[in-house]
């Protein structure tokens, strides 16, 4: 496979970096379970595998990428610390990684971003800058903030550091469920959709990959189609770990890997998230509800196969739940 002539071939992962990831973080993650819904398996037509990185440390995915990025610095990149900028779960990942190594890590988050995850951040350490809730605002704020900090940056999605960590998760599904037929997973700047297609293509080439977003910020759903990547500078959804768009690097597994993206009305998302809550009685974010959404809207996409569903975080801000009405 040639790489995108806009990516220097050595800043793509490879499964062998999967595998140097999952041993250098182990001590640091937890290995979460694959629950199973009789009800879902039902109403969808498919065998679903709920892969629940909504009981992971710091709440979400993300910090499988984080650590493996703070782990894997030498000691003098990481003595000024980490900055990043995320609307949640990477920020929040971060600072618990950096706080499990002891430097410091700044944050740029917007000011709309969910309280619950600000506290977080807060609570590991992290120490946020706020910024307007748009990508023009997001990183013209961190790179003020780098210039005076000096630290490493590690980018939520777009490191090959934060991939391969991202990778580990569909490597232990793989190994908790024989003979899946599909994964999907959320995509909003693509970290972990293309963690999933690292992994898998290397050691389970046939399992398809489809990646899940709202309609109201499908811009990797368009970029799929236009075959090259659009980006929205601050679309507006009720999952808002979704908002970010696709870069470079993410776009190289997306436009090779992913077999389909489906997208899901807001509507859609918090019926998926509510559904989950009543019948399996776990905690989940509206991003992570949208590949449930998915399913549920295209069963005959999935109908008498072997589906991994990836629950990407469970860090909620219980005061502003979607179906509460004020």
């Amino acid at each position: 496979m040639n790489a995108p002539a806009n990516i220097q071939p050595a800043r793509i992962p490879t499964y062998d970096d999967v595998v140097a990831a999952h041993e250098r973080i182990a001590a640091h993650v937890h290995r979460t379970p694959v629950l199973t819904s009789t009800y879902f398996n039902e109403l969808t037509g498919a065998q679903l595998f709920f892969k629940c990185e909504n009981f992971q440390k710091a709440g979400a995915f993300k910090v499988r990428g984080a650590s493996n990025a703070v782990f894997g610095l030498s000691g003098e990149k990481a003595e000024n610390g980490v900055a990043t900028h995320s609307s949640g779960n990477h920020a929040l990942s971060l600072s618990y990684a950096a706080g499990r190594r002891g430097i410091p890590c700044h944050v740029v988050m917007p000011r709309t971003a969910p309280e619950a995850k600000k506290a977080a951040v807060r609570g590991y350490g992290g120490i946020i800058t706020e910024c307007e809730p748009s990508t023009s605002s997001r990183e013209a704020v961190f790179a003020e903030v780098q210039s005076a900090t000096g630290a490493e940056f590690v980018h939520p999605y777009n490191d090959p550091r934060v991939i391969a960590g991202q990778g580990t998760c569909s490597r232990e599904l793989n190994e908790q469920v024989e003979g899946l037929d599909a994964v999907i997973a959320p995509i909003g700047g693509g970290g972990m959709v293309s963690g999933t297609c690292l992994t898998l293509s290397s050691i389970a080439p046939h399992v398809e990959i489809y990646a899940a977003e709202p309609e109201q910020a499908d811009d990797a759903y368009r970029s799929f189609k236009a075959g090259h990547i659009i980006a929205d500078d601050a679309p507006q959804t009720i999952a808002d770990g979704l908002k970010v768009p696709l870069k470079e690097l993410t776009w190289h597994f997306v436009s090779n890997h992913v077999t389909g993206i489906l997208t899901a009305s807001e509507q859609e998302i918090i019926d998926a998230m509510k559904i989950t809550w009543q019948r399996m009685k776990i905690v989940m974010e509206p991003s992570c509800a949208v590949p449930l959404a998915t399913i549920l809207k295209n069963k005959e996409v999935f109908a008498g196969k072997r589906v991994g569903v990836i629950i990407t975080g469970g860090n909620v801000d219980l005061d502003t739940l979607s179906w509460i009405k004020g």
